[in-house]
């Protein structure tokens, strides 16, 4: 069902690396969109009446088509095919990557076999990670891929920044750092209140 403004609605978390990524897609291919800040812990029935999975971020298009994935609606933004080795690369970095970032992040949270040692699968993909870096991902500038990974990569040098600002990795840092002083970076990062029902529309404007 079509909603009654001319904007997509997005369902976004701040912090949320999947929101994130999409965030940035909607602001680098200048789509401006109604902004909904959702409480994961009291997630609203607008949000999961038209996604159920109740996982953001969630853009609902003017014709009331639904985008459940970050990457589909970074894909529908910035109407920018995915080579198969990037394809790759995302879907390592959503599924191994992630599964060893989150243990390595929060230990005691998860699941965790106590003989591995979580950083080093981690370095595992960082490893083959800054290798393609030429100096991004994409070639000469910023692209997709890049913005895919750049959220969860970050999160990575957060977990110890002590440890991973004395690592020898010049390019990667280089890397991490264009995108983190950017100002696309800044401007996804704006706080918003969470949502409620009633309130009145919060329109990002990238026109």
């Amino acid at each position: 069902m079509a909603h009654k403004n001319n904007y997509p609605i997005l369902y976004s978390f701040r912090r949320c690396p999947y929101a994130m990524r999409a965030r940035m897609a909607l602001k680098e291919a200048q789509i401006s969109y109604e902004h909904r800040e959702v409480d994961l812990k009291n997630k609203c029935q607008e949000l999961l009446l038209i996604s159920p999975k109740g996982t953001v971020p969630v853009l609902q298009l003017t014709d009331g088509a639904v985008l459940e994935q970050s990457l589909d609606i970074m894909i529908w933004a910035l109407k920018s095919p995915l080579s198969l080795s990037d394809q790759n690369l995302i879907t390592e970095n959503d599924t191994t990557f992630k599964h060893a970032l989150d243990r390595y992040k929060y230990p005691g949270r998860y699941d965790e076999q106590a003989s591995i040692d979580y950083r080093q699968e981690c370095l595992k993909f960082i490893n083959k990670f800054k290798d393609k870096l030429r100096p991004f991902l994409s070639g000469n500038k910023p692209g997709l891929v890049d913005m895919a990974l750049f959220p969860f990569i970050r999160q990575f040098a957060e977990v110890d920044i002590d440890w991973f600002n004395k690592e020898n990795y010049p390019h990667l840092k280089a890397w991490l750092s264009y995108f983190e002083s950017s100002q696309l970076f800044q401007q996804i990062m704006q706080k918003y209140e969470t949502w409620f029902p009633g309130d009145a529309p919060i329109v990002v404007n990238y026109r």
